[in-house]
């Protein structure tokens, strides 16, 4: 059978026509061959949200933007159609928000409410404006310029006054301290040598005297326990000697108060025997009487012709004392 050119024609226009229409539909997001479901989504503001851009829940792919559209003549919202061309379970109260990247690609999440009814096809979403990346960047990127830009006063207001400061008198006295600071660090280098340096004589004598010490502790451990002992021996001793000689004195206390009691030794008499005190008053009373006498009677005693002639007056028998006390 021959088929004419213009049958020919014909079907490859229609052909092209139906690869066309199926073309465009595929970019516009949706899928002529396979069954999908539209829903929607209303926006204040869609951002770099364009038809195709990918919808998303939780990351996985779910469908594509079908079309963008004005709710009214003044753009009060937009109206975002939504092929879905998976089966998946939305709750109704699931959220729907543009997520724009720094790329310039934007794409729709839907973050999924915890309802147990689902939407079916035709029902809109609820929507949340989220800003996009550059907006949050925007917004981050502000303070801290603002923070820049006043330190960068401050740092001009600084150098300002160091200006200031730093005048033709300030920088010499400025070069001057900074000479006698190099001074300083050349002899503190020259202290701090480590082969001719003070510091370094100081310490290799340090550790010579350590080292001596180190060899001869076992000698000085053993003249430390030998004056130890020595002093715990003289202490020992000198105590000893003392505690003998108390115990000595002790002793012969005792004995003397011993004898004292017995009556024996002059003390003890005295104490015990009473004729010795007896004997002893009348000595004295005795002693007495001569001496009141000899006052009274001097001539009686002194022969010398300028008391006159001899007192031949009876002689005293008692003291003077005993004499008044008697006549009272």
């Amino acid at each position: 059978m021959n088929v004419s050119n213009e049958t020919k024609v014909g079907a490859l226009t229609v052909i092209a026509v139906t690869m066309l229409v199926l073309g465009y539909n595929m970019l516009k997001g949706k899928n002529l061959i396979k069954r999908s479901d539209v829903v929607y989504a209303r926006f204040n503001d869609v951002g770099a949200l364009e038809i195709s851009s990918p919808v998303k829940i939780k990351g996985y792919r779910i469908g594509n933007v079908y079309s963008i559209g004005s709710a009214d003549e003044n753009v009060s919202q937009v109206i975002v159609a939504i092929n879905l061309d998976k089966k998946v379970n939305i709750p109704v109260n699931s959220l729907a928000a543009i997520n724009n990247s720094i790329t310039g690609s934007s794409s729709l999440n839907i973050t999924p409410g915890d309802a147990t009814a689902y939407i079916k096809e035709g029902d809109t979403l609820k929507s949340s404006n989220s800003p996009d990346l550059m907006a949050k960047l925007s917004n981050s990127i502000d303070p801290a310029l603002t923070n820049i830009k006043q330190a960068v006063d401050s740092l001009k207001l600084v150098l300002g006054n160091l200006n200031s400061v730093f005048d033709e008198g300030n920088k010499a006295n400025l070069k001057a301290v900074i000479a006698n600071l190099k001074n300083t660090s050349a002899n503190l280098n020259v202290l701090l040598n480590s082969k001719d340096g003070a510091l370094a004589k100081t310490l290799n004598n340090a550790e010579t005297f350590t080292s001596n010490l180190n060899k001869n502790n076992e000698n000085l451990n053993k003249t430390i326990e030998n004056f130890k002992n020595t002093s715990q021996k003289l202490s020992e001793l000198q105590f000893k000697e003392t505690l003998t000689g108390l115990n000595n004195t002790v002793a012969q206390l005792q004995g003397v108060i011993e004898k004292i009691n017995k009556g024996e030794g002059s003390l003890g008499m005295l104490l015990k025997d009473p004729k010795l005190y007896n004997s002893l008053q009348n000595t004295v009373r005795s002693v007495n009487v001569l001496i009141d006498d000899l006052k009274t009677h001097p001539k009686r005693y002194v022969s010398f012709s300028v008391f006159g002639k001899k007192d031949k007056g009876q002689p005293l028998m008692a003291p003077l004392a005993d004499s008044i006390t008697n006549k009272q």
